[in-house]
């Protein structure tokens, strides 16, 4: 696709989408709240997957012409130490099956995108960091590896056609482009009144409203990544995923019914306003199995290789760094607050005022410390290896 698709998909933009890319990012920085500090549960996540980008890799790298540089996309890397952790990955994975195949490591080219409000400077100041890794544990033989940012929306084209062979995502698809239409009427009255995200008081249309936004965002996705991707190159996403286990609710997105919850509490003690409240909702929609194969097999540009699912708790990670402590309920509690304050602080501003949200999440992370005390609190996670027909 050429010119033409690039001026069509600027073009489909509304206010809406717009709107969501400059407000939907991790916390910048490396401060207290930052994304950069508080990102243990999402490192455990792709630790979790590695088995399967590993095997992506492997085969890839064992079929036949090999090119001498590989091109690699990490669709939604944010900032943090978190970013390097799927390409060290991979550069294990490559560097283990050239030793078996007794090859070559091809020069690596990576591409770490996400939108323009992403914190590339914090990404780019650690990359000394990584290379100096590589030196030291892979040596002069591997690589060399080039890193480059590609800033901009993965709901569409970013590439020159066939110009990948391999891309990853973890924990972005599950964020839709825009708040799905049809969530409010004509004369600005929302249909999910009370609620920031789908709930149990939420009508049919909004669920709806999100399953068919997920479905135009993601066949999109797909459509993109297939003109971008040569024949036969592999692609790895992992995202949150619905499922019927109660301990996990609504798939991951409990927590941000808790949040809602939360903020509804400050609506009735008149910190909050109820017509704020009414007007934020959060452009997150985690798909069911089922919905993800469905899509997939009916856009048609991929085959799925693999696909596994996997539950992590929501404290997963706590101890990362601290094995010798043990953690309360409240401390377990602060740390799930933390985490989803960096992820989702910056949507959650754009309507209240900042001076709400260190109150909000202290009433969240005890929300959430009495959710696990009963047992709940689990995400779950798919995890799909796909080839490019």
């Amino acid at each position: 696709m050429g010119k033409g698709y690039f001026m069509e998909v600027e073009k489909d933009k509304t206010e809406d989408s717009i709107e969501q890319e400059r407000v939907l990012h991790m916390n910048a920085g490396d401060g207290i709240n930052s994304y950069a500090k508080n990102s243990l549960f999402q490192k455990k996540v792709m630790l979790k997957a590695k088995p399967v980008l590993q095997q992506s890799i492997s085969e890839l790298l064992s079929s036949k012409n090999v090119p001498d540089c590989i091109k690699i996309a990490d669709m939604g890397c944010s900032s943090g130490p978190n970013t390097f952790v799927p390409i060290w990955e991979i550069v294990d994975a490559i560097d283990e099956t050239c030793n078996r195949l007794k090859t070559k490591p091809p020069v690596l080219q990576v591409f770490l995108n996400d939108l323009p409000a992403n914190d590339f400077n914090l990404i780019f100041r650690s990359l000394p960091s990584f290379y100096k890794k590589l030196e030291e544990e892979k040596g002069g033989e591997f690589g060399p590896c080039f890193v480059a940012a590609m800033p901009g929306n993965f709901y569409g084209r970013l590439f020159p056609p066939k110009s990948l062979h391999f891309v990853h995502s973890s924990y972005s698809i599950h964020w839709l482009s825009q708040v799905p239409e049809g969530i409010v009427t004509e004369s600005g009255i929302s249909l999910n009144k009370g609620n920031i995200w789908i709930s149990e008081t939420s009508p049919p249309a909004i669920h709806k409203a999100y399953s068919d936004q997920f479905e135009r965002d993601f066949t999109l996705f797909l459509r993109s990544r297939s003109e971008e991707i040569i024949s036969g190159g592999h692609m790895v996403i992992t995202c949150m995923a619905q499922t019927n286990n109660p301990s996990c609710k609504f798939g991951s997105c409990e927590l941000l019914r808790l949040i809602g919850d939360c903020i509804k509490a400050m609506v009735d003690e008149g910190i909050i306003k109820e017509s704020i409240l009414d007007s934020c909702n959060i452009p997150n929609y985690p798909p069911s199995r089922k919905e993800m194969v469905n899509l997939i097999e009916k856009e048609d540009s991929f085959m799925i290789a693999k696909l596994e699912e996997f539950e992590l708790s929501w404290d997963t990670n706590i101890e990362d760094g601290h094995k010798d402590l043990e953690f309360n309920q409240r401390q377990r509690g602060e740390y799930v607050a933390t985490y989803m304050r960096a992820v989702t602080e910056s949507i959650l501003a754009n309507y209240f005022e900042n001076a709400i949200i260190e109150d909000l999440f202290h009433r969240f992370s005890i929300k959430v410390a009495n959710y696990m005390d009963k047992g709940i609190g689990l995400h779950n996670n798919l995890v799909i290896f796909m080839i490019n027909k």
